[in-house]
């Protein structure tokens, strides 16, 4: 089994209708198959934006495949829980997969393992969604 996941994470999610990316950062932290964390982003529309949205995360790791829900804080009422299903790239260095929160509203999420290089994240993020 790849290594542990416990770590900081940079992302990134499209939204379905709109040509839209959100950045966001993750801390996970993984317990024997059970992953835990929080995450936060800028608010990307409505009277939020621009606003830092705060999240907790909590799921499960199956070898290489990664589900989570995604809760947020309550500091918005347009958001509240969303689901999380990604596959763990064989070298534990890159989740990647859908986000829903219904079966008509998902789009696409890539997150990569923070090393300090904060950059060539957010290229490779934006090159791959």
């Amino acid at each position: 089994m790849p290594e542990n996941l416990t770590g900081v994470w940079q992302g990134l999610y499209t939204y379905p209708s709109r040509d839209m990316r959100v950045m966001f950062g993750a801390t996970l932290i993984e317990s024997a198959s059970w992953l835990s964390g929080s995450t936060h982003e800028e608010c990307p529309i409505g009277p939020e934006k621009g606003q830092t949205l705060y999240a907790t995360l909590l799921g499960t790791r199956n070898g290489s495949l990664i589900t989570f829900t995604k809760t947020y804080d309550g500091s918005s009422p347009r958001y509240r829980s969303v689901q999380y299903e990604g596959t763990l790239s064989s070298e534990a260095t890159e989740i990647e997969g859908r986000w829903m929160t219904s079966a008509t509203w998902s789009g696409r999420f890539l997150m990569i393992r923070s090393n300090g290089k904060t950059q060539e994240i957010e290229r490779k993020v934006f090159e791959r969604i």
